[in-house]
């Protein structure tokens, strides 16, 4: 009756938050369309290793190469469980992440990703308006700050 349970514990931080809206915009899947796999390459693709990457970058504010093994060793469960993939302890060495960013510095790869993900991006304008409406309020004040122009707030008449 007695059964062993085994305990793992992986501090989760930002890091899958970040990985899940890299996947909603196809991130993964659009590095590997324009990233050549090698045809004896083994394990994960050029898209998730870059995609890892960059989630490590952005939650450790580190873009060192060095620390990406370590760091993907101490979350290995979460990872695995965030991305659905096997992650192989070979996926992250200092010549696989050389390869992918010299693969994303070639003007034809880059030049199509981009284009790709600009299919996800929503723009906005800044458009002008014709007529402003300003309602009156109560009180007056006169604030400036953040390199912009002080703005009046006008006291209600009568």
């Amino acid at each position: 009756m007695d059964t062993i349970q085994n305990i793992i514990t992986e501090r989760v931080d930002d890091f899958v938050l970040l990985i899940k809206v890299m996947m909603q915009l196809g991130l993964p899947a659009i590095l590997d369309r324009h990233i050549p796999r090698h045809w004896k390459q083994k394990g994960m693709s050029w898209g998730w290793v870059a995609t890892i990457w960059l989630a490590h970058i952005i939650s450790q504010g580190d873009h060192r190469k060095l620390t990406v093994q370590d760091w993907v060793r101490q979350a290995h469960t979460t990872l695995e469980e965030t991305t659905g993939l096997d992650i192989r302890d070979t996926d992250f060495t200092d010549d696989r992440l050389t390869i992918v960013l010299r693969e994303l510095s070639k003007a034809k790869y880059w030049h199509a990703i981009e284009r790709d993900l600009g299919q996800n991006t929503v723009w906005v304008y800044d458009l002008s308006a014709e007529r402003v409406r300003v309602d009156a309020t109560t009180i007056s004040g006169y604030h400036s700050g953040g390199g912009r122009k002080p703005v009046s707030v006008w006291k209600e008449q009568g």
